[in-house]
């Protein structure tokens, strides 16, 4: 279809690889190109790279310039990265280019707390283009910012926010796992740690800054801490192999303050295959205030899905938008693309530019 919405990916992992199979289900949505970081993907088969076992005569482009002036894209979808400095080359490139930017990278979805010239350069690019860039994904994204800031809508005041997502790394790549510190021992976590080499949960501070900005909070200091999961079983997936005593995932928890009185307090406890050892996954949210309120799903919202859909759909939400830097309590709230893509948009999307 000549008219329809024509989609980049940027990535070929996990996340890549489920966002390009997801636009290929959605009407009035175009696959029309996938760029890899890894140089050795030049010029694959995109059908083959994203697993769907089949030819769909679209190559894989290592040099995102050249792909961006052979397919023209309306929109991109980047799955590179988690930070804003190293997706920001990639998204700058997007933006001088005309093209429309959905980023799943965790730090993209508060950009202005950690790095806050960075995002008022992309904010500008996307406004001098006439183009909106948007951070999205599960979480942050969704489970621990979006959904609770709704939730606070049928409150009158608001004390405290209490959260808890507990949920299940198995369905992740190599990158994520990593940041986790899965397979690791318990000594090799801890230096890890303190390397900077794991992470655990990256976007605790974006979910919380974007809680408080929507909140009129100001936000004097945000605590973390990061423990292992020991597993006391074998555990497997096809990316990392754990036996008892080694890490099977990570218990990260962030507290932020106003002054001294501690208002959201968010706990991410993940590791794969927590069946193994009788952990249910959920997803739990306990606001203080009038009324109080519990807000309690099991089993967790799955996260691989999860991200991979909110990136898809918030495709008209961005296109609808006016140029500039978004967070996802910016938009519109999402919803399931169930029809044409097209019928949603309130513009023409128009041509991209080049440069």
């Amino acid at each position: 279809m000549n008219d329809s919405i024509r989609v980049l990916v940027l990535g070929t992992g996990q996340m890549g690889s489920g966002i390009a199979r997801l636009i290929l289900q959605k009407e009035g949505l175009q696959l029309s190109g996938v760029y890899a970081r890894r140089k050795q993907r030049e010029g694959m088969e995109v059908g083959r790279v994203i697993g769907l076992g089949r030819d769909l005569g679209i190559h894989v482009g290592t040099n995102l310039e050249e792909v961006l002036k052979r397919v023209r894209p309306h929109v991109a979808i980047q799955a590179t990265c988690s930070t804003v400095a190293d997706a920001l080359e990639e998204i700058s490139t997007l933006l001088r280019y005309g093209v429309h930017v959905i980023s799943i990278a965790e730090e993209i979805a508060f950009p202005r707390y950690r790095s806050p010239t960075m995002a008022g350069e992309m904010e500008t690019l996307a406004i001098q283009h006439s183009v909106a860039l948007l951070g999205t994904g599960i979480n942050p994204g969704f489970v621990l910012d979006l959904l609770i800031i709704a939730l606070t809508g049928i409150c009158a005041d608001v004390q405290a926010i209490s959260a808890q997502r507990v949920n299940d790394l198995s369905p992740y790549g190599p990158s994520v796992l990593a940041t986790q510190g899965v397979g690791l021992t318990p000594e090799e976590f801890d230096k890890g740690v303190e390397k900077g080499r794991v992470v655990g949960h990256i976007g605790f501070p974006e979910s919380i800054h974007m809680l408080a900005s929507a909140l009129g909070w100001t936000i004097a200091r945000i605590e973390e801490e990061r423990k292992p999961i020991i597993s006391k079983v074998f555990r497997e997936t096809p990316f990392v192999v754990v036996q008892p005593g080694q890490v099977a995932g990570c218990l990260h928890r962030a507290v932020a303050y106003r002054g001294d009185k501690a208002v959201v307090t968010l706990h991410h406890p993940q590791q794969i295959h927590p069946h193994l050892e009788g952990v249910e996954t959920g997803d739990v949210i306990e606001i203080t205030g009038t009324p109080n309120l519990r807000l309690v799903g099991n089993p967790e919202i799955p996260g691989g899905v999860g991200t991979c859909a909110l990136a898809v759909n918030m495709i008209p939400r961005v296109l609808n938008a006016q140029p500039g830097l978004y967070s996802m309590a910016d938009l519109p709230v999402p919803a399931a693309i169930l029809g044409d893509a097209r019928k949603l948009l309130g513009k023409s999307v128009g041509k991209t530019s080049h440069g």
